[in-house]
Parts: C-alpha cells; sequence; structure tokens
C-alpha cells in the first residue's frame, strides 16, 4: 500500500495535479517591493528583444497605471539567433542577410510588444549593437572595432537606432546607454544579474551598473534575472504560480511585484507580439507569465 501511494504521489506530480515540493530556497517568501509612483521615471535595459517582456512587463504597466515616465533601451537586435532565423527564414543555411532580417524583424516585434505594455514610441530607445557580442564589446573590443560572426556587421546597421553607422565599440556602445540615462532621467533602472548566465545579459547590467555607480545613482538600480539554470519551472503558463528566486542567485535580496489578472493578460499579450522567438522557445517564454515579477537590490 505504501509503494502505491508513492507511486501514486509521483504520477499527480508529473501531470502537475500536485504541487512538487519547493526546495528551502524557493520557499522564502521574498519582501513585497514598492511600486513605482508618478514621482518615477523607470527605464528597463533589455539585452535583446523579448527580455522587457519575460522580466519587467507587469511592472512598466503598474508604473503607467501609477502616473511614472516609463522607457526601455535594447542593446542588440536579436540579431545573432541563427537557429531561430532557421525557422522564421525557412532555410537550414541561414546567411548573413538572414540574420539582419530576424534583427529587424525583432525589433519590429520589440515595438509592439513595448505598445502594448505602454511605452511611448518617442521612450522606445534601439541601440543595435551585436547580439552575443556585448561581453567582447565592454572587453577586448572596447576600443577596436568588432565585427558579428553572425551578420558580418561590424557597425550599426538599423535605421531607427540611436547612433547609425557606429562601430561596434564598447566605448560607442557606453556613450549610448549613457546618452539614454542622460536623455530619460531615470529614477528606477532595470537590468540583468549578474548571475543571468547569458553573456549579453550579465555584461549589459555590468555596464548599467557601472553607469550609475559613477552618477553616485546606485540606488537607483534594480536587478532582474532571466537564464538561470533549471528555472523557471515548470516550463509552461502557469498565469496562477507565483514566482520563486532562482537557486543560482539566491543570496540577492528579492523584491516581489504581485501582478493582477489584467496584467498577466497584457504580459501575456506583449510575450506573443514576440512571434519570431515563441517559435522556438514558446514555454520557456510563457514560464515568466507568472503572478508575480522579481527584482533584487543591487548591494556593494
Amino acid at each position: 500500500m505504501a509503494l502505491m501511494s508513492i507511486a501514486l504521489a509521483a504520477l499527480m506530480a508529473l501531470f502537475g495535479l500536485i504541487a512538487p515540493t519547493l526546495p528551502a530556497w524557493a520557499q522564502a517568501t521574498p519582501a513585497l517591493m514598492r511600486a513605482p509612483g508618478p514621482q518615477d521615471r523607470v527605464l528597463v535595459v533589455a539585452p535583446h528583444p523579448d527580455d522587457e517582456s519575460l522580466c519587467c512587463a507587469g511592472i512598466l504597466q503598474r508604473a503607467r497605471a501609477n502616473g511614472a515616465a516609463t522607457a526601455v533601451v535594447w542593446i542588440t537586435a536579436g540579431d545573432g539567433f541563427a537557429l531561430d532565423a532557421m525557422l522564421v527564414e525557412r532555410t537550414l543555411w541561414p546567411r548573413e542577410a538572414n540574420l539582419r532580417q530576424l534583427g529587424a524583424q525583432r525589433l519590429a516585434e520589440a515595438g509592439a510588444a513595448a505598445a502594448e505594455l505602454g511605452v511611448p514610441p518617442a521612450q522606445q530607445y534601439f541601440l543595435g549593437y551585436p547580439d552575443r557580442g556585448v561581453a567582447p564589446l565592454m572587453s577586448d573590443y572596447y576600443q577596436r572595432s568588432y565585427r558579428s560572426k553572425y551578420t558580418g556587421l561590424s557597425a550599426v546597421l538599423y535605421p531607427q537606432a540611436l547612433s547609425p553607422y557606429a562601430s561596434y565599440t564598447g566605448s560607442n556602445l557606453e556613450r549610448d546607454l549613457q546618452r539614454v540615462i542622460d536623455r530619460f532621467q531615470p529614477t528606477l533602472v532595470l537590468a540583468a544579474a549578474p548571475q543571468d548566465r547569458n553573456p549579453d545579459h550579465h555584461a549589459s547590467g555590468a555596464l548599467a551598473r557601472r553607469l550609475l555607480e559613477r552618477r553616485g545613482q546606485l540606488e537607483r538600480l534594480r536587478y532582474w534575472i532571466v537564464h538561470a539554470p533549471h528555472w523557471p519551472e515548470p516550463r509552461r503558463y502557469q498565469p496562477q504560480m507565483s514566482l520563486p528566486p532562482p537557486a543560482a542567485a539566491a543570496a540577492l535580496r528579492w523584491e516581489s511585484l504581485p501582478l493582477s489578472a489584467e496584467e498577466r493578460a497584457h504580459k501575456l499579450a506583449a510575450v506573443r507580439d514576440h512571434r519570431s522567438q515563441m517559435k522556438l522557445t514558446e514555454s520557456f517564454m510563457l514560464s515568466f507569465v507568472r503572478a508575480n515579477e522579481l527584482f533584487a537590490l543591487p548591494g556593494n
């Protein structure tokens, strides 16, 4: 009888009929985050088109509803995702031109998602630096030009970018992100945590931190995370389930922003606006449409 009970419980857990037991780090309830108010200006630093929706769709909506100004800056056009280009462009061997077209499509999708979340077109900033190249730009290619092995580009191609034809260097990227911060004057900056395992993510988050530290405004920074091992789980659409902090970033001081049913619905619509990404990573992307969003204090 005991064996039958264990087997039944295992089957129920497998099919999602009962919730699995969470480890201690995931059971801890993070503090509630103060929602931005009318005095705030919220800037999301998104390494790729879709990150703004995965990490921050709820807080962008809440900020707008409360009278805050909102903006998103996309560091890259997401034009280095060859597997995605294979599906979108319907080719087994995507060429540089295919990946450039993918980048243009992803930027258009980002604009649609931002509009869904109430971000005005004038406060949507596209920088257009190389996908999968942010970490090299901020190290070996800070002063010398970088060439993307995916698109073949060594300068910003996209006409809607803040600095069209700027060469791919870390100093140019830093200058452009500084220009966005100077222009928008954010009181809250949401950027990728150091523990995010995507190199573009943690490199762009480190750059945002450095710029805010230089301005004496580190207290305005909050981290989000998208890429962490075995997280989020389960990898499917579970809008009633809370999102716990990932084990890989358990040391950060996480705050939770609960989302209403309406906010979750708009977040789902924004995520689905990234049609090119949904072809390959739908279950992963939908797993971020949860009952809350998570943000962490940067620490010292």
